[in-house]
């Protein structure tokens, strides 16, 4: 991975250049931001550049427990090498749902354990196989539990000679302070539009009308534009749940919302959240229609035409308190209540909140 790579981000390919140049690198580097921005591409650029030998750059990234593994072994990234190695093969923009997928994960949360804290100290004790530098790549170092963190914070606090971090992160916020202290922050913005556009004409052969309307709708993500490009992809399955849960709730049909429900409650828990944060995008984007306003919307063609009939059902007066709903209910699904009363509570509530006005 170069620079020359990475989707638009040119002012933070300016400034890490230039960190090389001036030979002034901070020992640990937070880059943070949303997902499909490009913050793991910039990582590994970065850090090719400051090593050129493939041995001096270690990764470290969420992982599951697999049904062969004993109960001891604590599960570490070298566990799903191969696997990791698949993943980077379409590139460095992906998603943590993309690699639940190549894991096959089912139901399993994805984390960063104390083994791989362990196991980092191990690889960082070697000097370096070439040039000066050796790197740690953390991506979503928000996943680490309790005791990985705390081992990483010593690391941060001790680092091994001539180590540089680089911590690639969707929620800083649910970073040990302690250890966000001990970063150099870097807030890597969503990718201009003009830049997804360009990427999408020479990447993907698209005509400038299509790039100009995916671009606009990625709204800065690169994940978002190529979603738009697969008629199957796992948001245009989200829109129809989402369609059919709000005609059942018009309907107001208890029956088959309970079937909704129990379907909605069968997903993996990784995929139920997903679910609920297409769910309050969908209704945020409803809401913003009713201003007639095309530059206000980031809908594709299919959402926005059933946007046309169903927004004016979202309004000033439920649109706070459902957006506070789906937050109790991401909250709770995080939390392992029962999923399928959650979401049926969820639907019985969402009744009384279309009719209001």
């Amino acid at each position: 991975m170069t620079f020359n790579e990475v989707i638009g981000q040119e002012e933070i390919k300016a400034r890490l250049d230039k960190m090389i140049v001036e030979n002034r690198i901070p020992h640990a580097i937070l880059l943070c931001g949303p997902r499909g921005i490009g913050k793991l591409a910039l990582a590994m650029a970065f850090a090719e550049k400051l090593c050129p030998s493939a041995l001096d750059r270690h990764y470290s990234y969420p992982v599951i427990r697999t049904p062969n593994m004993t109960s001891d072994h604590k599960a570490i990234s070298a566990d799903f090498a191969d696997e990791w190695r698949e993943q980077l093969k379409g590139g460095a923009y992906f998603s943590i749902n993309d690699w639940l997928e190549t894991m096959k994960a089912t139901s399993q949360q994805a984390i960063i354990t104390v083994g791989e804290s362990d196991e980092l100290i191990r690889k960082l004790s070697l000097r370096p196989s070439q040039g000066n530098y050796k790197v740690s790549i953390i991506w979503l170092p928000e996943r680490m539990n309790t005791d990985c963190a705390n081992k990483l914070l010593k690391l941060l606090e001790e680092p091994p000679t001539d180590t540089v971090f680089l911590l690639v992160s969707e929620e800083p916020e649910m970073l040990l302070e302690t250890i966000r202290s001990r970063t150099q922050r870097i807030d890597v913005r969503k990718i201009k539009t003009e830049s997804i556009r360009e990427a999408l004409i020479a990447q993907r052969g698209l005509d400038e009308e299509n790039a100009n309307l995916i671009a606009r709708i990625a709204n800065g993500n690169w994940l978002k534009a190529l979603e738009m490009l697969d008629a199957e992809n796992e948001n245009a399955q989200f829109l129809q749940i989402f369609i059919a849960l709000m005609r059942l709730c018009y309907k107001r049909d208890v029956r088959e919302l309970k079937k909704w429900a129990d379907n909605a409650g069968s997903m993996g828990r990784e995929r139920q959240l997903r679910l609920l944060n297409y769910t309050q995008r969908m209704i945020r984007e409803n809401f913003m229609y009713n201003f007639h306003n095309p530059e206000l919307n980031y809908m594709t063609i299919d959402e926005m035409n059933f946007a046309k009939n169903f927004a004016r059902f979202i309004n000033e007066a439920n649109v706070v308190e459902i957006n506070n709903l789906l937050d109790r209910c991401q909250r709770d699904i995080a939390q392992n209540a029962n999923a399928k009363i959650v979401f049926y509570d969820f639907t019985l509530k969402l009744i009384i909140l279309l009719i209001k006005k």
